[in-house]
């Protein structure tokens, strides 16, 4: 396979030699390094690029060339490579207009001259976007390819399993034409269905996902014997932790039983987080998140799930669903929340046929020219209408209340009103799902006069709120009445605390009431339901898990 381009542009021939080379120097291996100094030239190698069928992963481009400014340049090679990442060059003078760039022609970076030494001021960054355009790069298809009808539960969890851990994958529905010849050469029966095929050949029929665990390289058993410190869900709380924990010297284990990112993971774009003025998805947060724990030494486990913590003087055992066994000192709860199902009736008959809870980013593309409805007024329910805009002919967003306003913030409604095809309809509730194999109906009733209409509906995606996923631990371990588990000084008010609590000292901020035993982000009762606070309170809980280990 050829390898993608970076590309640069500088009218001073002293400058283009001296980013040439030090790309040269440290990417070699894996990109192919263009460069020019006339704008011309380069527009002309990028339709010649463009018809090879050639890609480029990076632009970078001096802003003051006396041709075409760099800003311009970059814009027509965006009709060109349109994910190309975007880099602008630039003197101390010009960044009012490289920072304005970032808002008009979304650049995704730029340096300003001179950029020694590169290892601090060049490398870090331009790795950075590499990796980020490579987690968004498909080039011509060689890898796993899965089988399967489209509204199938199996073969949804089948996608939805391997888009969060970011394997690429090709998608076949089973009466396709490319479909049929590879289930008739591989003799496929439709009870066969889902199946994967995987790039070295092998073939597995209506697999489990413990099944493609395995095959793709997922770990399915510790490493060690005794970790310090065992995190039980990887979301932004249990990744953060996992990063600071093995970054601070911790034999650290973060174990998952479903994919990492919780529901941040599922969202289509973050546009309130830290340090991200464009905005980034839940998948590109998870993969920089997982990126960086493993290159510090966590170990990971998925998909496992946990069912019993046991104790035993200053060791806890962690014991998973079949029944393997990891001996740790300390432990970390950052399981967070599952979507609250929705009882109507139909429901339940028809998820994963039409019916998704969270984003289901996976079936966006089955949702072209569709009928969406969405159930939910928070936060993501806006941010999911928004992104399945982009390709449903309409998004009805149904809310019991008269508006938005209590439940979603500014920005989104904002958004959201400015998009034709999405459509509010508040004060309304559905009361049946409807269909044969899949959804195709929904009742609808009017809150306010008691009508109620069925209209034609090619998906539901559903954001009623969340309930924490607590209901594997045990009663050593308190909870409050909604299941949220109590931490800190909370646990001074709880019924039975002082009879439970084995430590001559009062419970860490984040610790629960087992001497050893923390929890941090959306599982822990009086959180705050933010992607930022829930990667605070994970790293905060090494810190005390740090003190913890100290006294034992």
């Amino acid at each position: 396979m050829d390898q993608p381009i970076i590309f640069a542009i500088d009218d001073d021939p002293q400058v283009l030699r001296a980013i040439t080379r030090d790309l040269k120097n440290h990417y070699r291996q894996d990109y192919r390094i263009l460069s020019t100094t006339s704008v011309k030239e380069a527009l002309d190698s990028l339709l010649e690029l463009k018809n090879k069928g050639e890609v480029v992963a990076m632009f970078v481009s001096d802003q003051r060339m006396p041709e075409m400014e760099g800003i311009d340049f970059l814009c027509k090679a965006l009709s060109f490579f349109p994910h190309a990442k975007r880099v602008l060059l630039t003197a101390y003078a010009d960044t009012d207009a490289a920072i304005k760039a970032i808002n008009d022609v979304k650049l995704d970076y730029y340096l300003t001259k001179p950029w020694d030494p590169p290892e601090e001021k060049l490398y870090p960054v331009i790795t950075d976007m590499l990796e980020d355009w490579q987690g968004h790069y498909r080039p011509d298809f060689k890898g796993i390819k899965v089988i399967g009808y489209q509204f199938s539960p199996k073969s949804h969890d089948i996608k939805e399993f391997l888009s969060g851990y970011l394997v690429p994958y090709l998608w076949l529905d089973a009466n396709s034409e490319e479909a049929k010849k590879l289930s008739e050469l591989n003799k496929l029966e439709a009870k066969d269905l889902p199946a994967i095929i995987f790039a070295d050949g092998t073939l597995l029929k209506t697999p489990t996902v413990k099944d493609i665990a395995t095959k793709i390289g997922l770990s399915q058993s510790a490493k060690n014997e005794l970790y310090d410190v065992v995190i039980i869900g990887a979301g932004p709380a249990g990744l953060a932790a996992s990063v600071y924990g093995s970054s601070e010297g911790l034999k650290t284990l973060l174990i998952e039983r479903k994919v990492p990112g919780g529901q941040a993971g599922t969202s289509s774009r973050i546009e309130n987080y830290l340090g991200f003025p464009a905005g980034l998805s839940g998948a590109d947060l998870t993969r920089r998140a997982i990126t960086q724990s493993t290159r510090f030494g966590t170990d990971f486990l998925s998909p496992q799930s946990v069912k019993e913590i046991r104790l035993k003087d200053n060791y806890k055992t962690v014991v998973m669903d079949d029944n393997t066994e990891v001996l740790t000192k300390s432990v970390v709860i950052t399981t967070g929340v599952d979507y609250r199902q929705l009882t109507t009736p139909g429901i339940e008959k028809f998820t994963g046929a039409g019916i998704y809870y969270g984003a289901a980013m996976t079936e966006a593309a089955s949702c072209k020219d569709a009928n969406v409805y969405i159930v939910g007024g928070g936060n993501s329910a806006g941010q999911a209408a928004m992104y399945l805009s982009k390709f449903a002919k309409q998004v009805f967003i149904l809310i019991r209340k008269e508006s938005l306003a209590a439940t979603m913030s500014s920005y989104l409604i904002d958004q959201i009103g400015g998009v034709s095809n999405i459509t509010l309809m508040p004060c309304s509730e559905i009361t049946e799902a409807k269909g044969d194999t899949r959804l195709q109906q929904l009742d609808i009733k009017n809150l306010d006069n008691g009508e109620s209409s069925t209209v034609d509906a090619d998906a539901l995606y559903i954001f009623i709120g969340a309930k924490p996923f607590t209901d594997w631990l045990g009663k050593a371990v308190i909870k409050n009445d909604k299941g949220f588990v109590e931490t800190g000084r909370d646990l001074n008010s709880c019924q039975d605390f002082e009879k439970m609590w084995k430590s001559n000292r009062d419970p860490y901020l984040l610790e629960t009431s087992i001497p050893g035993i923390f929890a941090a982000g959306d599982v822990r009762a009086g959180a705050m339901n933010r992607v930022a606070s829930a990667v605070g309170e994970g790293s905060m809980a090494i810190s005390f898990v740090h003190k913890y280990l100290s006294e034992i």
